[in-house]
């Protein structure tokens, strides 16, 4: 998305040129209007602008003088100049200026539109790739000069103590080309390529390049700079702006970074379709709180960027409502702690509940500091529960438990929590299952063994360390019979067996099978098989 922005003291047109390119291209083309060049110049200041229409006379300042300072401020905007007046000195004026464009009024809107979008297309041409590579092939061999990104990122490593010596930090950075100055704070930002699926690691490598070609080319017209590819993949670029280019600012060179990123994200769509995520520091720092602040923007991009999405997200230093962050975190934790207790008592939808309250509480009240602390507090959970019920093997097979770093994004952190909680409570729904199978298989083998002796539910509720009424109802919830019931169909197969022994008596058969009195064992058998022992018995007989 480009932005126009329209400046004429006359109303009507301001107005009328502003509904014209408002339908003319509404998804390529924001547009924006003033009626002066002290407003422009107000817009100019809080966000990038890329072509600016403006009329060439205007009271208090004219559009002359306002280009100037636009040109100082964005050196890439485009301007075209609006004239009720064909003196020959304006038009000269503006011809001078590089890119700038001079129309009459009376050409009508017909040719402004016209040569509006004549601008866009020379702005899309400018951004293409080879035009890109062509301006920056000087500087691509230092630019890839691996000293460089290792010197860095040894830096980064131990700020507090490498860069406390000031004269040895402009040393280093001389021998190695770096174009950086030790003794002004630097200001830092952290960019994320997404790419496509499946893409091959040279044609990963070639995007890298040529993003980095683009980034430099905008950056190299108001900074000096100098990147690192740090160990998760993202490009961090350490940046100063040129020593005129804070008054040119005025101090507001982080709007000028903000418009600048914005433009590199354009280009790297343009002409690499390739979605980059910018984080950003909200202030400059000192050398030595550079590994801190790099910390910092690393966390900030897990919490807040989601793949594919191009943004640039400022990292406000001072959150506005301690009190709020600081009772938001509290509740959190104690959320975790009812994380514990429902993983051990095998709640999982409460846990899944309660880890959603959490992802939505890290995501919108609380600091990035915390936001760490939360998920390794909730991976110590899933780790410890993991070490009592003896399920190592998930810690092998689930390795990024204890590093977030090894995520892309808190987010994908969370997930991957979620996930590895899901396959917990599955292992403890199968290991519950394996251990009932392995109870019940116990308990049936012991009543098909002691079939004359006591059945009873209380002793066997005794013999396998069971509740009796517990027992009963983990039975048949697992057997879909009653205990007693299965006792009864055990004690009838075995009483039939015995019954086709014409040595044994239809007493000592009873007795075989729990039952002391012949008429108790006589009830028990006809209810069972619709005979008594003894018709049972002759039937066998007229069956052979």
């Amino acid at each position: 998305m480009y932005r126009l922005l329209i400046v004429d003291d006359e109303e009507i047109i301001t107005d009328g040129l502003y509904e014209a390119f408002n339908q003319l291209l509404p998804d390529k083309l924001d547009v924006y209007k003033v009626y002066s060049a002290k407003a422009a110049l107000e817009w100019l200041a809080r966000t990038r602008i890329d072509i600016v229409l403006t009329d060439i006379r205007m009271p208090g300042m004219s559009g002359l003088e306002m280009s100037e300072q636009i040109r100082e401020f964005w050196p890439r905007s485009r301007i075209v100049f609006l004239t009720g007046y064909s003196e020959f000195d304006y038009a000269y004026s503006a011809l001078q200026i590089p890119g700038a464009r001079y129309l009459l009024k009376t050409e009508g809107f017909d040719k402004i539109i016209e040569t509006v979008q004549e601008v866009l297309q020379e702005i899309e041409q400018g951004n293409m790739l080879s035009e890109l590579l062509e301006q920056s092939r000087e500087q691509r061999d230092s630019m890839e000069t691996a000293a460089q990104g290792d010197y860095l990122r040894h830096l980064l490593q131990d700020s507090q103590v490498l860069c406390a010596d000031t004269d040895a930090l402009s040393a280093d950075f001389s021998k190695l080309g770096i174009s950086l100055e030790a003794q002004f704070p630097v200001m830092l930002v952290l960019g994320r390529l997404t790419y496509p699926e499946g893409i091959s690691y040279m044609d990963r490598r070639e995007l890298l390049t040529s993003s980095r070609l683009i980034w430099n080319s905008h950056l190299a017209e108001m900074t000096r700079h100098a990147w690192v590819l740090d160990r998760h993949g993202d490009l961090l670029w350490l940046l100063q702006p040129l020593h005129n280019a804070e008054a040119v600012f005025g101090g507001n060179f982080a709007r000028y970074l903000e418009g600048t990123l914005e433009m590199i994200q354009e280009s790297c769509r343009q002409t690499l379709g390739l979605p980059v995520a910018f984080t950003v520091s909200g202030s400059a720092c000192t050398w030595t709180e550079t590994g801190r602040h790099y910390e910092r923007l690393h966390r900030l991009q897990q919490m807040k960027i989601g793949d594919g999405i191009s943004m640039v997200q400022i990292d406000r230093s001072g959150p506005p409502e301690p009190d709020v962050i600081r009772e938001t975190g509290v509740r959190l934790h104690q959320r975790v702690e009812n994380l514990a207790a429902h993983l051990d008592a095998g709640r999982r939808e409460r846990f899944a509940e309660t880890l959603e309250e959490i992802r939505e509480g890290i995501h919108s009240g609380v600091s990035v500091e915390e936001a760490a602390e939360l998920y390794y507090t909730v991976a110590l959970v899933l780790l410890s529960h993991m070490n009592r019920s003896e399920l190592y093997s998930l810690v092998n097979e689930y390795g990024k438990l204890m590093r977030l770093d090894e995520h892309s994004s808190l987010g994908e952190g969370i997930y991957y929590l979620e996930r590895l909680a899901a396959d917990l409570f599955e292992r403890r729904s199968t290991a519950e299952k394996e251990r009932s199978s392995e109870v019940i298989e116990r308990i049936c083998e012991y009543i098909h063994s002691h079939l004359g002796e006591d059945l009873s539910l209380v002793r066997l509720a005794e013999l396998h360390y069971f509740n009796p009424s517990y027992l009963s109802r983990f039975f048949k919830q697992e057997q879909g019979i009653n205990l007693s019931e299965y006792i009864d169909q055990c004690r009838a197969v075995k009483a039939k067996e015995l019954l086709g022994n014409e040595a044994l008596k239809i007493r000592d058969v009873a007795q075989d099978v729990g039952y002391e009195a012949h008429h108790s064992f006589t009830r028990f058998f006809k209810k069972m098989t619709g005979m008594t022992p003894q018709e049972y018995r002759e039937s066998l007989h007229v069956n052979l």
